[in-house]
């Protein structure tokens, strides 16, 4: 059985206000073995769309090669806004060697819960996906529980992007469910009454839009 660790740590600006938590990269982020279009760096799968979502909205620029010209534009890019990124799993166990959330086993969280206590400045978690098993926020509340905290999300919004929020020594967190970054998402996207309406208006209008436009208000 393939131990997936993750392999980047989590990467937080002293000015930080909002964190995003994902979970694993593909494995082979891992094993070291890119393809080309691959950031050796979070979220840079050459399949993922964070940061092509993110190019659009602030106009980047962004390199998407294995180098570190293009890891510096993503870091000089956080540090600016005051984001980090904190994936809450540390390892799992794979049968099949792929990227699915649902494939995770024997799934080791990371301290979130302590990340947070460390990082005051944050008043934010930008979940990328929702509650469906092994997602973020999915892992977030075993997390809470697995800690034997009193602490408990209170829904803000059930619509997507859902938004709760929780008491941490006092502080306010909110926390933000967004559509995943990823291509399995794009059905879901397409199910959605609001995405229908906008496809409708605008024949040209896709599931990157879609995300540009949800993300923007968050980012």
């Amino acid at each position: 059985m393939f131990h997936h660790t993750h392999p980047f740590k989590p990467f937080i600006p002293e000015n930080a206000t909002k964190l995003i938590v994902g979970t694993l990269p593909p494995p082979r982020f891992t094993k070291g073995e890119f393809k080309e279009g691959d950031v050796n760096f979070c979220y840079g799968s050459r399949d993922g769309l964070l940061w092509i979502v993110l190019d659009n909205i602030f106009d980047l620029d962004l390199k998407f090669e294995t180098t570190e010209a293009a890891i510096n534009q993503r870091k000089d890019f956080l540090e600016k806004r005051g984001i980090g990124i904190c994936d809450i799993v540390e390892s799992s166990r794979r049968e099949k060697i792929d990227a699915s959330d649902l494939g995770m086993q024997e799934v080791e969280l990371r301290n979130m819960i302590g990340i947070l206590k460390e990082n005051i400045k944050i008043d934010t978690l930008l979940f990328t996906g929702g509650n469906s098993k092994n997602g973020p926020e999915y892992f977030f509340r075993r997390h809470l529980k697995e800690a034997e905290s009193d602490i408990r999300l209170k829904v803000i919004s059930n619509e997507v992007p859902r938004i709760h929020q929780f008491v941490l020594n006092g502080r306010l967190i909110k926390t933000v469910s967004l559509t995943a970054p990823s291509g399995s998402a794009n059905r879901a996207i397409g199910s959605m009454e609001l995405y229908k309406q906008l496809k409708q208006k605008n024949k040209d209008f896709n599931t990157i839009d879609f995300r540009v436009m949800q993300y923007r208000e968050w980012f």
